[in-house]
């Protein structure tokens, strides 16, 4: 018999998105274990934001803006596609967009691990800050543009400018990239970088083969003004 608690039903066709994020929300210090199944998120906006318990959240449709921000130590999935901004700033936990994600999926994520099963949009990744992010498809243009520190798997291709004025952030991608942005260059891909890769895919639930991923990062030539190289900041 399982000692797991009966899941949570709210349907947002009947209910306010205030009023579940409150109950969400009161779920912080003694929330461990619990099972939530929202239902009809209808693409509001700001949904499951702000989670400090260790629960475990089931969103069944497409949400709107900035859902599962500054998620803590919960485990959310979104069958469906999400809006901008999905997972930002997440410290800990994992978020998982079943469909696509639109853009800045991660921005300024601090830990934690998000994984989009689809494609995502432009700036994937903008300024993440030791957030892992695993995107099964491919990403739009400027992904991880200032990237500080943290993982970006991609499966399929990146678009223009990866990379650009990147810090300490590792890039790895599979499929072909349109263009690297300031500072961000292709380096050796070593059996340790292959071994992380494998890891990351892993933890996603996401099969490749991690041999087949090149490695991105900073040239480190943007760190201190240099008149001579004005031209690239």
């Amino acid at each position: 018999m399982s000692n797991l608690p009966e899941p949570v039903d709210f349907d947002l066709a009947g209910g306010d998105r205030r009023s579940l994020n409150r109950s969400l929300h009161a779920l912080a210090g003694d929330g461990a274990g619990a099972r939530w199944n929202i239902r009809n998120p209808g693409g509001r906006h700001a949904l499951c934001v702000g989670m400090a318990a260790e629960a475990e959240l089931a969103i069944h449709g497409h949400v709107g803006y900035y859902c599962a921000g500054m998620n803590r130590s919960a485990n959310i999935v979104i069958h469906g596609n999400a809006g901008p901004g999905v997972a930002e700033n997440m410290m800990s936990g994992s978020v998982r967009v079943k469909g696509n994600a639109s853009q800045s999926a991660g921005a300024s994520g601090r830990g934690g691990l998000l994984v989009i099963e689809g494609n995502a949009s432009a700036r994937c990744g903008i300024s993440m800050k030791g957030i892992d992010i695993v995107v099964a498809g491919s990403v739009g243009h400027m992904s991880a543009f200032m990237a500080q520190a943290g993982h970006l798997v991609v499966c399929g291709e990146a678009g223009a400018d990866l990379g650009d004025s990147i810090y300490e952030a590792v890039l790895y991608v599979r499929g072909p990239v349109a263009s690297l942005g300031a500072d961000c260059v292709e380096k050796e891909m070593t059996d340790a970088h292959r071994e992380r890769v494998g890891g990351l895919l892993a933890a996603a639930g996401v099969e490749a083969d991690p041999g087949s991923f090149r490695r991105y990062g900073s040239a480190r030539r943007l760190y201190n003004f240099n008149v001579d190289r004005a031209d690239e900041y």
